[in-house]
């Protein structure tokens, strides 16, 4: 915090807002409970400096950017926060309800509707935290997805995750250069105020290894050096099959455990062969998911008759949420996807994938996809979200 890149501190920043309007306000963004962000750690110096600038805590919020995902109860906001949501105003975004929101335009490269919530919008200054890791779409995500998305209203989503942008070339796991959506959430998160972000990177026990603060985009480019140097991993070949482990918080629903397999997928190079098999263990405490996107996820996959025609359907009409349906119909047109030990076996076979009791019993089902071979090459990722694999010796035969 004392050493801010591409800008003024967050105490300057706030002595100026103060200085030109003396009640002015302040909101920090911070992730839902889908991010293993340690708000609770990154959110006091964050007051600290704010209150030093001028701006006292009564006229501070904190938005949990919940998206379309569910609410935050009060007691997870202090899980998530400790003793400052005892101290300041928490909220939630709310994607569904236009009257909370402000209308920022039509944002380029492809007209996305740009909606931001009105709080956020009228504050005089806004501040986001966030963790930098590899995105699906974004290349990587931070503290202006934070805003951009988890504080936006649903045409925003809707149109974000689309299949324009889902089609794209650019819009890539790990790709931030050339990457339209990263271009569409970065003038989103400008236009609603974002003038400071504190974002850190995690390790796969989720300590943190990289903290940097400042202007957003020079925290993102600082962190995602960092990002990509501890989350490569290059491999020799493709693989039959692969295990990808999710973990807390992402295993606590199927629309954020589904990742796994998608990002595997959708590597530089798949890091399972075309007809192999990967492999989620995941408890699934929460089904597919209880926020409305995720109920649109499970339902494009369980009324259509085939992932092929989850994809064509995305391509007639489209609501935010789906977009996890059509990565996973993809997946699925490439690779069988087994969930082992899950609590929600029947979500599980409703969305498509196969069931397994646990990780032997979904390796031999994996087997028996690939056609029994005489040896089988099989791939443990451990944390299938925290790793991106390059595979460096080219595309093996079906």
């Amino acid at each position: 915090m004392s050493d801010p890149l591409g800008g003024p501190g967050l105490a300057e920043l706030a002595r100026e807002v103060v200085a030109r309007r003396p009640a002015a306000t302040a909101v920090i963004a911070v992730t839902d409970l889908t991010r293993a962000s340690p708000d609770d750690v990154l959110v006091p110096p964050l007051l600290a400096e704010l209150n030093a600038g001028g701006i006292p805590d009564e006229r501070i919020t904190i938005v949990v950017a919940v998206g379309l995902h569910r609410a935050t109860t009060d007691a997870e906001k202090r899980e998530k926060l400790g003793a400052v949501a005892d101290r300041v105003r928490v909220v939630d975004s709310d994607g569904r309800d236009p009257a909370k929101w402000a209308d920022l335009g039509s944002i380029p490269p492809y007209d996305t509707p740009g909606f931001t919530q009105r709080l956020i919008k009228d504050a005089d200054l806004v501040v986001a935290t966030g963790i930098v890791e590899p995105h699906q779409y974004a290349g990587y995500s931070g503290g202006r997805k934070t805003v951009a998305i988890g504080c936006c209203g649903e045409p925003t989503i809707t149109a974000t995750h689309g299949m324009r942008f889902l089609e794209d070339p650019g819009v890539r796991l790990g790709r931030i250069d050339g990457n339209p959506f990263h271009e569409t959430v970065t003038e989103i998160a400008r236009r609603a105020g974002l003038r400071f972000c504190l974002n850190v990177v995690v390790d796969d026990r989720e300590r943190v290894v990289a903290v940097a603060a400042g202007e957003p985009d020079a925290v993102l480019r600082r962190l995602v050096e960092r990002a990509s140097a501890i989350y490569t991993r290059p491999i020799a070949k493709q693989y039959d099959i692969a295990i990808a482990g999710v973990g807390a918080p992402k295993d606590v629903n199927l629309y954020q455990a589904s990742r796994a397999a998608t990002y595997l997928r959708f590597a530089p190079t798949p890091v399972v062969r075309e007809g192999g098999s990967i492999i989620i263990p995941a408890q699934l405490p929460e089904g597919a998911g209880e926020g409305a996107g995720e109920q649109r996820f499970l339902a494009a996959l369980e009324n259509a008759a085939s992932p092929a025609a989850v994809v064509e359907a995305a391509r007639q009409h489209f609501a935010g949420g789906e977009q996890r349906a059509v990565m996973v119909a993809l997946t699925l047109q490439h690779n069988q996807i087994v969930v082992a030990a899950s609590e929600s076996a029947d979500v599980v076979r409703r969305a498509k994938m196969r069931v397994a009791v646990d990780v032997e019993e979904a390796l031999d089902i994996a087997y028996e996809h690939i056609g029994r071979p005489e040896r089988a090459s099989v791939l443990l990722v451990r944390r299938a979200l925290h790793t991106l694999p390059i595979v460096t010796t080219g595309i093996a035969p079906a």
